[in-house]
């Protein structure tokens, strides 16, 4: 074995050790009972609790319609720099920092300063439930990843040979989006799909400040409060519901490209 091959299987294995031996003492914690022994009792207690479910089926429509949100924005747009206003590519690059520039805390500050001072029909709906007060604003906190993984994805494709041959073939530009760009860059919206699904159902700040209590990661923590064992079960859970959402979605992008090309 080679001197850089060793190191790479060093390097490896710390990772695996830095990453997998805290899951493994949180996942022997969470099977802890109040007896001193071992049990799914706190397992049992996640599906047993209505409010938990409650709170996560909340949490994944919000997921859900955040991530459909983003790629309905940040695809076409991307595109259309990149094809028409090349020039504009840096300030979109800048302007999509932003949200990471700015703080959660300071952004759900002003978010609860609108949501107490301005009224009208169309603020009262917003703020109506917590699917349409929060995807609207993880939306914008979703921009800075979805964009770099989508722009990643168009830079490494010949976007404009793609388009103009697809164009000369007679299909319009919506056409040329769906049949030709999207397959093209499909790992890279699937990437910034799981992204979004990730940052939605983990994050916690403006929900906590705007006082929606009804979302997956408020329940994890009041949980805390009283249960530490169904805690710790509950932060394994959303791992495991985030990496199923990735199997799914990645599977979802698959089936779809195999049937595209069969049906061609």
């Amino acid at each position: 074995m080679t001197r850089g091959r060793r190191w790479r299987v060093v390097v490896l294995a710390l990772a695996a050790v830095y990453f997998l031996l805290p899951l493994l003492a949180a996942a022997e914690f969470s099977l802890r009972t109040p007896g001193g022994g071992y049990g799914l009792s706190n397992w049992l207690a996640i599906a047993r609790d209505p409010v938990l479910i409650a709170a996560l089926f909340t949490s994944l429509q919000i997921a859900v319609a955040t991530a459909v949100l983003v790629l309905v924005l940040v695809v076409p747009t991307a595109v259309w720099v990149r094809l028409r206003l090349p020039g504009l590519a840096g300030a979109l690059e800048s302007a999509t920092i932003l949200p990471i520039v700015i703080p959660p805390v300071v952004m759900a500050a002003g978010i609860a300063f609108v949501q107490a001072n301005l009224g009208g029909p169309v603020f009262r709906a917003l703020f109506a439930s917590s699917t349409t007060a929060l995807t609207p604003f993880y939306v914008v906190l979703a921009l800075p990843f979805a964009y770099r993984a989508v722009d990643n994805g168009l830079a490494a494709i010949p976007l404009r040979t793609l388009v103009e041959a697809a164009r000369n073939l007679g299909a319009g530009m919506a056409t040329a989006l769906r049949r030709v760009v999207l397959p093209a860059i499909r790992s890279a919206v699937l990437g910034a799909a799981f992204l979004t699904l990730a940052l939605v159902l983990g994050e916690i700040v403006i929900a906590r400040i705007l006082l929606y209590t009804d979302t997956f990661p408020i329940a994890i923590v009041e949980v805390g409060r009283s249960t530490a064992g169904v805690a710790v079960a509950l932060s394994l859970a959303s791992l495991l519901i985030t990496w199923v959402l990735l199997l799914a979605v990645s599977f979802a992008g698959g089936r779809r490209t195999r049937s595209e090309g069969s049906s061609s």
